[in-house]
């Protein structure tokens, strides 16, 4: 497909469609899970550590998502993904036992590593490399709004059914997206004039083992892969900094609600262009930027004193995670072999959501050995440290690597 006769609206529906019913799906019932574990009997720490059990659904399945993905293909391993996760919100919500409950939580952390390493690895490969950074910045922005929109979405619900209206809403969106993905076009393969069975005997005596993947990309994954680690750290961290610090400082929680709202309306608005910038300017022009903002932003909010104040900071954080939108999955899908990728991105995923896991836990820690702006600040420092490491190992040559074979 050539960049010339290419365009992001030819895949609009069928590339993007499935991410923004799975994100309103995915946002429709997040705030109930633990609403439900405690309805079931559940205490307040159990019910915080099942909703920790999704996040822990999706680190594990992460390298057995790139199975999936290459022994079915995206297309499939996306429809599977969509109709696991509405199978595990069914469960969740007509379930009367907690551990029960327990499993369909872990079952739609499950659904997302599969969801998030197939559709990156499709678009990686359906969009020329000069679009590649607007497809999956437009993509994380789907995302995104999908999350925004979805609780709106089930409270209405919610208000005439209950908590099981929520899941209502999860499990349409879901069924929905199933049925879009089902119809995404096969991606063509590059069998060209010496036919498909010596494509295929090539691809078979090639194809790598995970084990190979990370032995000749290791020199990858220690380099821009602590960067990846260090992002999703702090990112993971912010979306607990902003109703922690509005507490601390004793805002209502309406208010502190408006703050977070705001700051998430802001990081939608900025995906696009940001894409493009990359795209036009190489990705360093936004991967540092955006770490740099978001790491000043996060060490001024301790210094914040009332609503005012923490919404400019929140707003600043909100922007700078907004304009890295889809750049962990660009660098990924840069680096990606094409002979092996889902072995590739399912390691790559997998150091993200370790930075996503470790960054909250810090934060936890420093905030009960020191103070809660300890905290915060030491994770506006490892958003700089991130900003040097990506400043550094992304390819300063139009600040991409080249395809590799």
């Amino acid at each position: 497909m050539a960049p010339a006769s290419f365009t992001l609206r030819r895949i609009a529906v069928s590339a993007f469609g499935p991410s923004l019913l799975f994100g309103l799906g995915e946002g429709a019932i997040l705030p109930v899970i633990p609403l439900t574990a405690r309805d079931l009997g559940a205490s307040v720490p159990t019910a915080a550590l099942i909703v920790t059990l999704i996040g822990a659904g999706s680190l594990v399945s992460n390298i057995p998502a790139s199975l999936i993905t290459m022994h079915r293909g995206e297309r499939w391993a996306i429809v599977a993904a969509a109709v696991w996760c509405a199978l595990a919100m069914a469960l969740c919500a007509w379930t009367n036992h907690l551990g029960v409950f327990a499993i369909g939580s872990f079952m739609i952390g499950m659904s997302q590593a599969v969801f998030s390493l197939a559709r990156q690895s499709y678009l990686t490969e359906a969009v020329p490399v000069a679009y590649r950074a607007r497809a999956l910045s437009t993509l994380g922005g789907m995302m995104r709004i999908g999350m925004f929109i979805g609780p709106f979405i089930a409270a209405a619900a919610i208000h005439a059914y209950g908590l099981g209206g929520a899941y209502g809403v999860g499990i349409a969106a879901l069924a929905v997206a199933a049925i879009v993905a089902a119809r995404i076009p096969d991606l063509e393969t590059d069998a060209g004039e010496e036919g498909d069975t010596a494509a295929a005997q090539r691809a078979a005596a090639a194809a790598p083992t995970l084990l190979s993947t990370l032995r000749d990309h290791r020199h990858i994954f220690v380099t821009l892969g602590i960067g990846v680690m260090l992002v999703s750290a702090v990112r993971a961290t912010r979306q607990a900094v902003i109703p922690l610090w509005a507490d601390h400082l004793a805002l209502v929680p309406s208010v502190a609600s408006l703050i977070y709202g705001l700051a998430g309306g802001i990081d939608m608005l900025v995906f696009y262009p940001a894409g493009k910038v990359m795209d036009q300017k190489g990705r360093r022009w936004v991967a540092v930027p955006s770490m740099v903002i978001m790491g000043t932003a996060l060490l001024l909010t301790p210094l914040t004193h009332g609503a005012w104040t923490l919404l400019l900071a929140a707003m600043a954080i909100g922007f700078g995670n907004g304009i890295g939108s889809g750049m962990v999955m660009t660098i990924g899908a840069d680096h990606s072999p094409r002979i092996g990728r889902a072995h590739f991105l399912g390691v790559w995923r997998l150091m993200s959501d370790i930075g996503s896991s470790c960054g909250p836990a810090l934060l936890s820690f420093l905030a009960a050995t020191l103070t809660l702006g300890a905290g915060v600040a030491v994770t506006g420092l490892i958003g700089f440290a991130a900003a040097g490491q990506l400043a550094y190992w992304i390819p300063r040559a139009e600040g991409r690597a080249p395809q590799l074979p």
